[in-house]
């Protein structure tokens, strides 16, 4: 808004300038002329202050309309999506046809994870270590493949819930399988799995049969080689888990938890461990103590199988 003017009368401004007398001031004609000089004709400068502004408030008011006539419903479009999709995974439902906005990439768990250097470097030299072995991926990030090439000779399980992510993926070796799996609990439930978890003797770490558990956390509708190889390292990495609609990875670190113990000695390596849930979730199921190594936002827990203890952490 322009900012607004006072109307009223300004007043004139007297100088303070000190003369000899009075009488010199009334007689002398220098002196007259003096003070006629230094009064300001207020009155005068008043209405172009006035004139001024309100220039200056149209020339703004103009620049304004302009932009906003140049400026496409499709930017705002896209402005007003940006926002909602920071607070939600569902941004694929923004039509792809709408005037002026380009054909948005299809959004992966690829895409929001990247393995640094020494991240990638920890798990390869764990799978050179152990290779061949059992290696099952609960995901499918590019990095991750050249983790089955390592494993040569192994099993290479990866599970992610992403049917265009595992369409253009291809694999040449017979030992790596991918398979779809769904995932459907949104991350913002985590706090009541968790107290389900707490408080459900069926998500103790005695029960049997994963695939039979009453669990909320487990993951009941696997590919049966999952339940029946054991394994030897489980990297968890999916889902996704970026946004409180989005599935969280509360299951799979659960589930991996509980196959681990099945074994005899495992190796379950947790990404994000930046991110709360992430970080909640494999201290209460993978531990603390069975914590061996860091490497970036990698955790890498070592958990020795066939044991019957009806608590996950011995603190």
């Amino acid at each position: 808004m322009p900012p607004e003017v006072s109307h009223s009368r300004a007043p004139q401004i007297i100088p303070s300038v000190q003369f000899s007398s009075p009488a010199a001031s009334d007689t002398s004609p220098k002196s007259g002329r003096v003070a006629r000089r230094m009064k300001f004709p207020g009155k005068k400068l008043l209405p172009m202050l006035v004139f001024i502004l309100s220039s200056l408030s149209i020339l703004r008011l103009l620049k304004i309309a302009i932009t906003t006539t140049h400026s496409s419903p499709a930017a705002a479009l896209s402005s007003s999506v940006q926002k909602e999709c920071s607070f939600s995974s569902e941004c694929s439902k923004v039509p792809s046809n709408a005037p002026g906005v380009k054909p948005r990439t299809h959004k992966t768990s690829d895409n929001a994870t990247i393995l640094t250097h020494k991240e990638f470097m920890l798990l390869s030299k764990l799978i050179t270590h152990k290779a061949p072995c059992n290696l099952l991926v609960f995901g499918l990030q590019s990095q991750y493949l050249n983790l089955s090439s390592i494993n040569a000779g192994g099993n290479t399980v990866f599970l992610h819930d992403d049917p265009y992510k595992i369409s253009e993926t291809k694999v040449d070796s017979n030992e790596t399988r991918i398979y779809k799996v769904m995932y459907q609990v949104p991350a913002k439930n985590a706090y009541k799995l968790l107290k389900h978890a707490r408080e459900n003797p069926a998500c103790a770490p005695s029960t049997s049969l994963l695939q039979q558990s009453s669990c909320k956390l487990a993951l009941r509708n696997l590919p049966q080689e999952v339940y029946r190889l054991r394994w030897d390292i489980m990297v968890v990495d999916g889902p996704i888990g970026d946004a409180p609609e989005a599935p969280g990875r509360m299951s799979t670190i659960y589930t991996a938890s509980m196959l681990a113990r099945a074994g005899k000695t495992t190796d379950v390596v947790v990404h994000d461990v930046h991110r709360t849930i992430e970080k909640w979730f494999s201290w209460e199921f993978l531990c603390e103590e069975n914590l061996v190594s860091t490497k970036g936002k990698f955790w890498n827990f070592r958990i020795s199988g066939q044991s019957n203890s009806s608590r996950f952490c011995s603190s």
